[in-house]
């Protein structure tokens, strides 16, 4: 699972998506930059673990109570 210590290696935003190259590399993004990147990364066969949907269950918390 990811923690808000987790950083976006493209802006250092919240990471929520987690991608494991074949190589064995590991690359940390935020919900925004994984979807610009999510097709390259799918072409290079990634391992791709993605948590974003905790971001429409975090917003519903903090809405419910305002």
């Amino acid at each position: 699972m990811l923690s808000s210590l987790d950083r976006c290696d493209r802006c250092g935003a919240q990471a929520y998506v987690r991608v494991t190259l074949g190589g064995g590399g590991e690359l940390m993004f935020c919900a925004h930059h994984a979807r610009q990147h999510e097709d390259k990364l799918r072409e290079m066969s990634a391992l791709i673990h993605d948590e974003s949907e905790r971001l429409a269950s975090s917003s519903a918390f903090s809405a419910d109570n305002d």
